[in-house]
């Protein structure tokens, strides 16, 4: 009985490199986002739930709200695409090239987070916008030295929180964009 022993070729320099800058840039923007992503959902339900317990709306809100949870539904994405490098990395070490991820369907994988970051981003802005907004007319109506006895007319803690959660969507968003160009340029040579 004879035997067919595969001898396994080692990986090709490139590949290896490919495989490697992948699993390093799905760790980084993985556990980043991650992280600063949770915080960010953390302040943004916290504040979610401020509002609703005053159980009155500020006008215009609802809208930046919206895209508020809106950036943080597309962080949710951008942080499963990171996981999604790392995955990718381990098939590249695969020594059967057949089984080896395409450049090309890693690239538009890339692309994908590089569009859900730039779509999140765009969303946690507005939503960010409106809120400023939202604080600067309630402010702006206040007269100068005078006595605030009304606090309705003052900022809530939770208008602010949504303000503070928007930022690190933003802040997270950007990680990711900074890792997907670091892939694209490290990668598509």
């Amino acid at each position: 009985m004879s035997q067919k022993y595969e001898i396994s070729r080692p990986l090709p320099p490139n590949v290896k490199r490919a495989a490697t800058i992948l699993q390093w840039s799905g760790n980084v923007g993985f556990w980043g986002q991650l992280v600063l992503g949770v915080l960010a959902a953390a302040l943004l339900f916290l504040s979610l739930a401020g509002l609703v317990a005053q159980q009155k709306s500020t006008e215009g809100t609802s809208f930046s709200v919206f895209c508020s949870v809106a950036g943080v539904i597309s962080l949710v994405i951008s942080i499963l695409i990171c996981f999604r490098y790392k995955k990718i990395a381990q098939l590249m070490r695969n020594p059967d090239a057949k089984l080896r991820p395409k450049k090309s369907s890693t690239l538009r994988l890339i692309r994908a987070g590089l569009l859900s970051n730039l779509v999140g981003i765009f969303l946690s802005i507005i939503g960010a916008e409106g809120f400023v907004g939202i604080l600067w007319r309630k402010l702006s109506n206040i007269p100068q030295g005078a006595a605030v006895y009304d606090t309705s007319k003052l900022p809530t803690p939770s208008e602010i929180l949504l303000l503070l959660a928007n930022t690190h969507t933003i802040l997270c968003h950007f990680a990711g964009i900074v890792v997907g160009l670091y892939l694209l340029d490290r990668l598509d040579r």
